[in-house]
């Protein structure tokens, strides 16, 4: 098929007087075929019409769809060759989907191409849960944040975690609603292992007692619906192009301040309903929160530094001083203004006052600092240097080791002067 620039060409240089042959030459192409254009006898943009290669082997695929409506059509290509299909696998393809032959599977469908329509969702009635998680964090390893929108509203908080596991997800979401100053009736989430048991629409036994503490009623996603939180899930887009591509904190404690500060202005201030998202959630009904948390417990490993501290939450906690390099395990009841560091044993160490995240204070024992202070004491010395371009030569002791593996082959070779000379006499 040609063209409509060499249809054009080819009318141009046959009325020149050029050849069928010479065009065809010029333009690379079959002679045949020039010349059918030259006549009319085909169309650019055109081809001609022939028989449907694919008609004779409907029936046996469609039978074969019958049997799997998602068999890979390699594998039907090639049971059609042994027929006597003669045509390429593209060639398969195109004519396999021109005449639709495979069947429509709804389960397989998914959420594209459906029919939508906004949820109606009360003040106060709703609020979504998604985690999102990211790779190559400023701070190293990855962020884990934990978000809440309030649908009717479109406001949304965030809460930065170090784990998804649930007692990091208690606390990330007793933060996001300190945040928003409330919770809704409702918590929506889709299937986390964390809140429904798997393969369930039922709440996991041990997240239970967290609900009731806050007086919420979990709704899970029905399964394979993930749109029905579909405020939450914009909002994870929405924060992970305007706040995390272009975040500039390096460490957890700016992250979460920043994080904040976005939503609080820039999230805030999105239009909606002819006001703004902050008008509108202002105006929500939330119920009050109780005063402290659910007391779940965070357990965390940390390696112990050289100053016999591990690192929480931009605060250093002491440990005794012969643990340094060693994993310890750290233990904080949510709600309490305490940190228990156990040994690698399970023993307890020490049980230290929890400081306000960030401070970047140092905590530690009069005993850890009196043990730390003695072992560093200890180590100093008042000798010299060491010379390390100095000259030092194998000593004694070393030649003489030396000779000891070597035997005696390792003997040095004494040449007698007047021996050699009674031996040259004896010669002549």
């Amino acid at each position: 098929m040609l063209t409509q620039g060499e249809d054009v060409e080819i009318h141009a240089l046959a009325q020149r007087g050029w050849s069928i042959s010479a065009i065809a030459r010029h333009l690379e192409r079959d002679r045949k075929t020039v010349r059918a254009y030259v006549r009319g006898q085909r169309q650019p943009g055109r081809r001609r019409a022939g028989p449907d290669a694919i008609a004779p082997f409907a029936p046996y695929l469609a039978a074969r769809f019958a049997d799997d409506p998602h068999l890979w059509l390699t594998a039907l290509h090639d049971e059609v060759v042994r027929l006597g299909y003669a045509r390429s696998y593209p060639s398969f393809v195109r004519a396999v989907r021109r005449a639709g032959l495979r069947p429509h599977c709804e389960p397989c469908r998914g959420v594209s191409g459906r029919l939508t329509i906004e949820i109606e969702h009360p003040p106060g009635e709703e609020i979504q849960w998604d985690w999102f998680e990211r790779r190559r964090a400023p701070w190293g390893g990855s962020a884990y944040v934990l978000l809440g929108t309030l649908p009717h509203s479109s406001r949304v908080r965030g809460m930065l975690a170090e784990s998804m596991d649930q007692p990091h997800l208690v606390e990330a979401m007793d933060g996001v609603l300190r945040r928003l100053g409330g919770t809704a009736r409702e918590w929506r989430t889709d299937r986390l292992a964390t809140v429904i048991v798997p393969g369930s629409r039922d709440v996991q036994p041990s997240f239970a007692p967290v609900a009731k503490h806050y007086g919420a009623v979990v709704r899970p996603c029905p399964p394979r619906r993930g749109n029905r939180k579909g405020s939450v899930e914009a909002s994870v887009r929405y924060l992970c192009g305007r706040w995390w591509r272009t975040l500039t904190a390096t460490t957890m404690a700016a992250a979460q301040a920043s994080l904040d500060r976005f939503c609080a202005t820039t999230a805030d201030a999105r239009p909606r309903a002819g006001s703004n998202v902050g008008a509108l959630a202002d105006a929500e009904p939330l119920l009050p929160l109780p005063p402290a948390p659910y007391p779940a417990t965070l357990e965390l490993a940390r390696r112990v530094g050289l100053d016999a501290t591990i690192t929480f939450r931009g605060n250093a906690y002491s440990v005794p001083h012969g643990l340094a390099g060693a994993t310890v395990t750290l233990r904080h009841r949510l709600g309490s203004s305490s940190l228990g560091l156990h040994a690698p044993s399970g023993a307890l160490l020490v049980v230290h006052g929890l400081r306000r995240p960030g401070m970047g204070v140092v905590v530690r024992t009069p005993e850890h600092r009196a043990g730390l202070e003695t072992a560093v004491l200890s180590a100093f010395t008042s000798a010299r240097p060491c010379q390390p371009k100095g000259h030092h030569p194998p000593g004694p002791a070393a030649r003489a080791a030396a000779m000891a593996l070597l035997g005696p082959e390792a003997r040095e070779v004494v040449v007698d002067l007047a021996r050699y000379a009674e031996l040259v006499e004896t010669v002549r």
